[in-house]
């Protein structure tokens, strides 16, 4: 398999979910914008949900990847969760995958096949997983006042700056997204 052409199909496939959802593009669109023909997509990943599935996969382990670089390279928990929100924060500003893919996939589940279903339940576990981690240690370090139990804070963490994505992207304003998780990111802070 060349994994080059596979590399630039997934990567395809993650701007037209992020633009379009699931049901928004075919492999027609895929292939125009790669410069191959169909065939060469099946003969990747035979069908959509094998792509989506295979994108989902990949996004996920960029996010193991980052968070544990955080977690390696950065001491203060309140900081790793500020530098998570400033990534995104990037994107949403420069309009560069300004949405998180399985986030937009969550709102389509119901119509979605298993396999992808599994898949965005998979990031969502992960991600609160690595949330609530970081809420506990910063909670222990006393850098993060939690008002709550860990679990209901990185729930709401997480529910809070997806849901920040969607308002900036339905209202095209960066700045809605910066002041939500602002707020977010206060409320955590433990005062001194």
């Amino acid at each position: 398999m060349d994994s080059n052409t596979a590399i630039r199909i997934r990567e395809t496939a993650h701007d037209l979910i992020a633009e379009r959802g699931y049901f928004g593009f075919s492999y027609a669109d895929i292939a125009e914008t790669v410069g191959i023909r169909k065939a060469s997509i099946h003969h990747h990943f035979p069908t959509k949900v094998d792509l989506i599935v295979a994108t989902l996969k990949e996004y996920r382990a960029k996010l193991v990847e980052a968070a544990g670089g955080l977690d390696q390279n950065v001491i203060d928990p309140l900081q790793r969760l500020k530098l998570y929100v400033q990534y995104w924060a990037e994107c949403v500003k420069s309009n560069n995958r300004p949405i998180c893919i399985a986030a937009l996939l969550s709102a389509e589940l119901p119509a979605l096949p298993e396999e992808i279903q599994t898949e965005v339940q998979l990031h969502f576990q992960y991600l609160v997983s690595w949330i609530r981690a970081t809420l506990k240690d910063g909670a222990r370090h006393g850098s993060i006042h939690l008002q709550n139990s860990a679990e209901v804070e990185a729930q709401s963490f997480v529910a809070l700056v997806h849901g920040a994505m969607i308002s900036a992207r339905a209202l095209g304003s960066a700045d809605i997204f910066n002041s939500i998780t602002k707020g977010a990111l206060e409320r955590l802070r433990a005062s001194k």
